[in-house]
């Protein structure tokens, strides 16, 4: 009874020795360029009360970085679920009254910081050669969210601090991803790509504001 077994465990073994060498860790960072889309000026207004004057937006620069693991599923094509640390936010410049200070600025600057941890699961085409294009549902935890504050005049630093506005937002977003990159045979890809999330940030659901951005990083597939 046990030869007879023999083979087909030996098959299994060997099958799940080759599935398992193809499954490949990647790690990727790079830089993200945030918005928020929708009514954020108005979001905003709730954390400040904007004076007459100029008033400017501003889209947030920041990093990613993170890793995720390649899983073959068919010729040129797989499955890459990832974990990554995403920061993400939105700013205005102008005049401005930072409400939990009590300071009227002018030429000041208030910029929302969120920092996330992202969990991507993305389907991964090779049309040709090292490039591919990917696609797929993202879910998003707010770990933190603080309201950095600037004053200057005449080039002078007034007032630099933050606040911590977490409470104030939703922890939660669900979007999607997309984008398309280049790996080589060393491993070391290029890759930009595109993300909207789809709950509104506010948590008391007064105003339409939703995450929004663009980056390019740089990936290594071990």
């Amino acid at each position: 009874m046990k030869a007879r077994f023999l083979p087909t465990v030996i098959v299994f073994t060997l099958f799940s020795s080759f599935s398992f060498a193809q499954v490949k860790p990647v790690i990727k960072a790079g830089v993200i360029k945030s918005t928020w889309k929708g009514d954020a000026q108005q979001t905003f207004g709730s954390l400040i009360d904007k004076t007459d004057g100029y008033l400017t937006e501003r889209n947030r620069t920041g990093f990613y970085a993170g890793a995720a693991v390649d899983i073959p599923v068919a010729d040129g094509i797989s499955i890459e679920p990832g974990l990554i640390y995403t920061q993400r936010g939105y700013g205005v410049r102008g005049n401005l009254t930072i409400n939990a200070l009590k300071i009227d600025a002018l030429n000041a600057r208030a910029t929302s910081q969120m920092h996330y941890v992202d969990m991507p699961v993305l389907l991964k085409v090779k049309p040709a050669g090292g490039f591919t294009v990917f696609a797929g549902p993202q879910v998003s935890y707010l770990v933190n969210n603080n309201l950095r504050a600037d004053v200057n005049v005449l080039g002078f630093s007034l007032l630099n601090t933050n606040l911590d506005i977490t409470n104030q937002f939703n922890r939660l977003d669900v979007g999607v991803t997309g984008g398309i990159g280049y790996e080589s045979e060393s491993g070391i890809g290029v890759s930009a790509a595109f993300e909207r999330g789809f709950n509104r940030l506010d948590k008391n659901q007064n105003f339409r504001v939703f995450n929004q951005s663009v980056k390019v990083g740089l990936t290594y597939k071990f």
